[in-house]
């Protein structure tokens, strides 16, 4: 056979999900908040402590969570137990608890000799970028999971904002307090964000006897 009758052969494109795990990102079980948070303060690292810290508590998008300014959770000498936003994608107002962990955390990056002059809460290293951006959060996120065993690819920062929702559902099946801790204007949203199907309904609905 001459190589003109041979069947033309076309390079194959790598996809772009080619090694990725798509699709909703899992959100950290309380061990692994608990094994990133004991690696965080053994290694000193203020910033990323509290930083991480804030992420559980929040439970706010990244590109909320970048824009938060030390006014937002400091105020009088002391941070505050609570705090409110005014949420980027939706322009409502979202509020959050900060925890006992999380002031002293916060604490002691806020009196952190690199943060000195700074209106925002995580600084950029550059001076024309006020904060850090979504993407370097996204990569200290991948860098903590990375270090307690788990599959970076397998977790964002969605999974951070997912976290202490799940758990919070879990034990209540709340699903109306879950809705205004995400600032979600329809409970449709929280219902698709959540993952939640009819064995977790069937679940709930066990459990209560009557």
């Amino acid at each position: 056979m001459s190589t003109s009758n041979l069947p033309m052969i076309i390079p194959s494109k790598r996809a772009w999900n080619h090694g990725r795990i798509i699709g909703q990102k899992r959100p950290l079980l309380p061990k692994h908040v608990w094994a990133i948070r004991v690696r965080l303060e053994l290694a000193n690292t203020v910033r990323d402590l509290a930083l991480f810290n804030t992420a559980i508590d929040s439970k706010l998008r990244g590109c909320d969570l970048v824009k938060l300014k030390v006014a937002d959770v400091y105020a009088s000498g002391a941070i505050k137990e609570r705090a409110s936003i005014l949420q980027s994608k939706t322009q409502t107002p979202v509020r959050f608890e900060i925890t006992e962990g999380t002031r002293k955390s916060l604490v002691d990056w806020v009196c952190h000799p690199l943060m000195s002059g700074h209106d925002f809460l995580w600084p950029g290293r550059f001076h024309d970028r006020p904060h850090i951006s979504t993407r370097q959060y996204a990569r200290m996120l991948k860098d903590w999971v990375n270090s307690i065993g788990l599959e970076p690819s397998a977790y964002g920062t969605h999974s951070m904002r997912r976290t202490k929702v799940a758990q919070i559902y879990k034990k209540t099946g709340n699903l109306r307090a879950v809705q205004l801790l995400l600032g979600h204007t329809k409970m449709d949203s929280t219902v698709r964000y959540l993952g939640v199907d009819l064995e977790d309904a069937l679940a709930i609905s066990e459990s209560v006897e009557i």
